[in-house]
């Protein structure tokens, strides 16, 4: 109840709620032209469910928030991408202080337009290729592309507002709304087609995510502290000094559940692309489809690219979320070193050591826990074990991140 005892803390949350609220209010409302209870059931799993995970429903919906958050997602991974391409925008990113980082997100709101433009007319075309969706016009289909381009920028702008007047990560939060909205239907569709032969998977389905959950749970709280020790100062007209010893938290996932999102997001570029391509009237065109889409087809292929890119994304956003030169320059600023280690360059060198072989158990076990569902699904056949599985990990890692800023708000006051 402590929560709610704190007039600014609970404003935030009631914000957020709203929110969410109005989010799901959204993801409601359909598209003109269309009717979602005709066509909605025809995009259960594979693509689409994965998409749907991003537009919290707004897919099978076919609402005007459709796209949900995921150009912008998109458009922020090219972003954070080209900060290692581009000298000037990391400098932007991460020395020009408040000021750069508001620059360098404008840049990554207007490049959300073009994204949700190209993301609205695959998704439409390809639905209207497959038969899901009656042919549309020209007229029809600009009216349609710019309805739920303008949806993504207002859940865009939705998320931002999260983010200053709320607590915990917008996008994040947004999608983990879409994931809980959802919970009610997936249980009464396994209640009627329930077979009481299927009681012993299900136990072992539900103990497996128990195991997933604590799994989530520890790797997420685990740490490895670093020994800093600052330098002992002498007071004027005193020969007493003074000198204080910490550490540095280098967190075996600095990343949270930003990798998973990076990497589903990543994927569906190639399966669009693919499905698009594939009834084009170019035959060298349309043979590269066929192969993308029978590669992605498998299990196995599509796990290991998946794996690959969580595992690559955690090492990126580490390195990006704690920057090992700029730590070690902060140290040295301040008057603290590294036992045993002289500032500057040799600490920095050291800090990167210790962050990568940490970040490599962190990223190894989201990779694993990542591709768990489609190894079972592998094994099984069930398809909708996959999206579940992406699910579950957004869900457990968005709340862990929400419960921890909300003890950061709280322990901030009592200070």
């Amino acid at each position: 109840m402590a929560i709610f005892s704190d007039p600014m803390l609970r404003k935030r949350i009631f914000f957020v709620v709203g929110i969410l609220i109005i989010t799901r209010i959204l993801a409601a409302i359909p598209i003109p032209g269309i009717d979602p209870s005709a066509v909605g059931a025809r995009l259960q799993g594979g693509l689409f469910g994965v998409l749907d995970i991003f537009a919290g429903g707004g897919i099978s919906s076919f609402s005007i928030a459709m796209l949900g958050v995921g150009p912008y997602i998109t458009a922020s991974i090219i972003m954070q991408l080209l900060t290692v391409l581009s000298p000037r925008l990391k400098e932007m990113y991460q020395e020009e202080g408040d000021k750069g980082r508001r620059r360098f997100v404008q840049y990554g709101r207007i490049l959300t337009l073009p994204f949700a433009l190209l993301q609205g007319f695959a998704v439409l075309t390809l639905l209207a290729r497959q038969n899901i969706l009656p042919h549309l016009g020209a007229s029809t289909l600009l009216v349609n592309l710019i309805i739920i381009s303008a949806g993504t920028m207002l859940m865009m702008w939705l998320g931002e507002q999260i983010n200053e007047r709320g607590i915990g990560n917008g996008v994040s939060l947004i999608i983990f709304a879409g994931i809980v909205a959802r919970l009610p239907t997936t249980f009464s569709q396994f209640f009627v087609t329930f077979d009481p032969s299927q009681i012993p998977m299900l136990v072992g389905f539900l103990a497996l995510s128990l195991l997933i959950i604590a799994g989530i749970v520890y790797v997420t709280e685990a740490e490895r502290p670093l020994p800093v020790t600052y330098a002992k100062q002498t007071r004027l007209g005193s020969s007493a000094g003074f000198g204080a010893s910490t550490y540095l938290p280098l967190r075996l996932n600095q990343a949270g559940v930003v990798p998973i999102v990076f990497a589903l997001s990543i994927l569906i570029i190639p399966q669009l692309a693919g499905q698009l391509l594939a009834t084009s009237s170019n035959s060298s065109l349309q043979s590269f489809a066929i192969h993308i889409n029978q590669a992605l087809a498998n299990h196995w292929i599509y796990g290991l690219v998946y794996f690959l890119l969580v595992v690559s994304f955690t090492y990126f956003y580490a390195v990006v979320v704690f920057d090992p030169e700029k730590t070690a320059e902060n140290l040295q600023k301040n008057g603290a070193f590294i036992p045993g280690f002289r500032p500057g360059n040799a600490t920095a060198e050291h800090i990167g050591y210790v962050l990568s072989r940490v970040t490599f158990f962190g990223a190894v076990f989201l990779g694993v826990v990542a591709i768990l569902p489609i190894v079972i699904q592998g094994i099984t056949g069930l398809t909708a074990i996959t999206v579940g599985g992406t699910s579950l990990l957004i869900a457990v890692a968005t709340s862990l991140d929400l419960i921890k800023k909300i003890d950061a708000q709280l322990s901030m006051r009592e200070y």
